[in-house]
């Protein structure tokens, strides 16, 4: 009678709504035997600060989680399993006049339905590019930053924010546009974009992972509801990848106040059933969470070595 009554008045069903990614992390490793659960940053109000200038004539930085590919560091390819040897840990930049082999292997995307066979979907200097070109903006600042995924609040709010923070007023950037892939990234990216925030920098986060996001009051959010790894549209759908951009844009300079979030108009998929599977305990077993609990261990220990060495 239910159903009958849902599709009568045209009710989504309820599974279909955006993932509930800090409850699912938390009982996902409370579930292989970490007991003392997480602390997401959590504030109330954010800072903001309005653009000076319209973006036809303001210089873009861009600030991902995306790591460079790195050689000898195992399989960091399309499919790869999580990959901690893969990581970085020190705020790393690059030419933006070049292109940049970036890969997702090093952190938790949603490996089951992202492919990661197209970087322009986490990584959108290609969408820039294009926006610099039909004058959506005015210039994309010289170098974008790499923000490490690190799950110390400190480390982020102290070091790691403040480092970008120099280096995208080095570049003269007007404006920054944020992205993230991961849960923990999403979280970075929003204490990232918070510190540019209150030091003058306007911001926007494009990202899949509502309720992080806005548990850690981004100031300005581009909501995607997609697979984790897709931040910036559509895998090898320039159209959407390219809609997607202007919808930041968009709520960069049209945000009236701080923590104001955008849903972007496009859909994943008709049914949504792919929300069913992240993390998502009711469909993984005893058998599989001991496997993921030995993993998770051994990439810890793979990741360890990297926490010394500085990027470039």
């Amino acid at each position: 009678m239910d159903q009958t009554l849902d599709t009568l008045l045209g009710f989504a069903p309820d599974y279909n709504s955006p993932i509930p990614y800090m409850r699912r992390t938390r009982e996902y490793y409370a579930a292989i035997g970490y007991a003392t659960p997480y602390r997401w940053a959590h504030f109330l109000a954010a800072p903001f600060t309005p653009l000076r200038k319209p973006l036809r004539q303001s210089t873009v930085a861009l600030i991902t989680t995306a790591a460079p590919y790195q050689p000898g560091k195992g399989d960091q390819g399309p499919g790869a399993p999580y990959n901690g040897s893969a990581k970085f840990y020190t705020v790393y930049s690059g030419d933006t006049a070049q292109d940049h082999d970036l890969r997702i292997s090093h952190i938790g995307y949603d490996r089951t339905h992202t492919t990661a066979t197209d970087s322009g979907t986490w990584f959108p200097l290609p969408a820039l590019r294009r926006a610099a070109t039909s004058g959506q903006i005015g210039a994309i600042a010289a170098r974008f930053h790499g923000a490490p995924t690190n799950r110390s609040h400190r480390v982020t709010v102290e070091t790691d924010a403040p480092e970008i923070l120099r280096r995208v007023q080095e570049d003269g950037a007007d404006v920054a546009v944020v992205v993230p892939n991961c849960p923990v990234c999403h979280q970075t990216s929003t204490l990232v974009a918070r510190h540019l925030e209150a030091n003058g920098i306007p911001t926007v986060v494009m990202g899949c992972a509502k309720d992080i996001v806005e548990h850690a009051a981004a100031p300005r959010f581009l909501f995607s509801d997609f697979p984790l790894g897709n931040s910036a549209g559509k895998p090898h759908d320039v159209a959407a990848q390219d809609q997607t951009l202007a919808l930041a844009l968009r709520l960069l300079e049209t945000a009236a106040g701080p923590q104001t979030t955008m849903q972007s108009p496009i859909r994943w998929n008709e049914d949504g059933k792919w929300k069913l599977d992240y993390l998502n305990l009711e469909q993984i077993g005893e058998a599989e969470l001991k496997r993921r609990r030995e993993e998770f261990d051994r990439q810890k220990e793979l990741a360890r070595p990297n926490r010394t060495v500085k990027a470039a």
